[in-house]
């Protein structure tokens, strides 16, 4: 039984709780996005030249593999946290810390499977922290505010890999002082969201394994809407992994730019300016209106478009323009898709496992992404054919999405 944490937030989050969630997802997305950008695929190469494309996948699946089972068991925990910092807190500082001190003896590493092994690591940390951030936005947040503060949120993801690509390609360009760089920024970043108070529970149900681990099974039958937005979800983040997993390759072995790492750090920040023209503006209109699906599909379908421009036409003029596209899409999907998930969770005393089940479907595209990606590129030697399979897998998520029906 658990106290205090089951009925739905009323009262309204300030801006200073805004802020202080917004700079520790920051955070959480700098150490995830800018070392497989730009740290991993440099470092392999390094390690492995002549078979970077396949290792990379291998680290990168092996690790997405360990998120998988990370995330949901994360949540679960929280949800029976009963310390005093709370039951989300723990988890978000015990992440962060583990993920530091990881990325630093990363940075030592010199075989694949060291850097394999220390990946799947810190993905596992990453992911504990993610569960405590993600739940206590429906710990805390009302629902007719979780538009705007999902959009607040959901800048966050380019924003960190502007900043982290920034770090690691313009101010402190080497493998090692890129690690430790972004492993003091997570800690830092983190901190101001510690201050604030968190949701707690005075009791809890013995822990049965067997009970424990069955609820993880959430039936399709029972919740339809909350299965057709775990497999929307899965749909649009593997269409964003397969494009984004070999963009360094793409840009220096399709493209033939002469800089490749400074071309992903121009087409970041390109996309990062699209998300910040729709993010939070599409969140709160979303709020006034009380609507979410039709911006999950539209901002899916201008996603697909983003991939089909990739796919037909193989140059640096348009590799800009798709991310301009992706960027305005993605702003759109990334606030209106996180505060539809709040609204099909089963249950309030099972937020952080439920979302944690929810989060697999991030997690599992990154595992499905370096196969799907990787076979294709290996197999056919096509970036087209890479683009196109993404810009279908895109529109299956728009698709996906209109089957719920508990949300409008």
């Amino acid at each position: 039984m658990t106290t205090g944490v089951v009925a739905e937030p009323d009262s309204p989050v300030g801006g200073g709780w805004i802020a202080r969630i917004s700079l520790a997802v920051l955070g959480f997305w700098v150490v995830v996005l800018a070392p497989v950008q730009v740290l991993l695929p440099v470092q392999i190469e390094r390690i492995d030249p002549a078979h970077k494309e396949s290792s990379l996948a291998l680290v990168t699946a092996a690790a997405a593999i360990v998120s998988v089972l990370a995330a949901p068991l994360a949540g679960a925990f929280s949800d029976r946290t009963t310390a005093r910092l709370g039951r989300r807190q723990p988890w978000i500082l015990g992440g962060s810390l583990v993920c530091a001190v990881v990325l630093c003896v990363q940075a030592a590493q010199g075989s694949v499977l060291g850097v394999a092994l220390c990946w799947m690591v810190a993905q596992a940390a990453q992911n504990a922290m993610f569960a405590g951030l993600t739940a206590s936005v429906p710990d805390q947040v009302p629902v007719r505010q979780r538009g705007v503060v999902s959009g607040f949120v959901g800048l966050t993801g380019p924003l960190g890999l502007v900043l982290g690509v920034l770090l690691v390609t313009q101010v402190v360009p080497g493998q090692t002082a890129g690690y430790v760089t972004l492993a003091v920024l997570l800690v830092v970043l983190t901190l101001p969201f510690l201050t604030t108070k968190d949701t707690r529970i005075s009791e809890r149900e013995p822990l049965r394994l067997k009970r424990f681990f069955a609820g993880f099974w959430i039936s399709p039958r029972r919740y339809p809407d909350f299965a057709w937005a775990a497999i929307s979800r899965l749909a649009i983040q593997l269409a964003n992994a397969i494009a984004t997993l070999y963009l360094l390759y793409f840009l220096r072995d399709a493209v033939h730019l002469g800089k490749p790492e400074d071309g992903v750090f121009v087409l970041t920040v390109v996309y990062t300016v699209g998300i910040l023209v729709t993010s939070v503006l599409s969140g709160r209109w979303s709020d006034r209106s009380g609507r979410r699906k039709p911006f999950v599909v539209t901002a899916s379908a201008v996603i697909a478009v983003a991939m089909l421009i990739l796919a037909i036409w193989p140059s640096w003029p348009a590799a800009i323009a798709a991310a301009a596209v992706l960027g305005l899409g993605f702003g759109v999907y990334a606030a209106i898709d996180a505060a539809l998930i709040t609204q099909v969770l089963p249950k309030a005393t099972d937020r952080g496992k439920d979302l944690g089940v929810l989060n697999v479907a991030n997690t599992a595209s990154q595992a499905l992404a370096p196969l799907i990606a990787g076979g294709l590129i290996s197999l056919l030697h096509s970036y087209t054919v890479l683009y196109l399979v993404a810009a279908a897998i895109a529109l299956a998520g728009a698709v996906l999405v209109l089957p719920i029906r508990s949300v409008r």
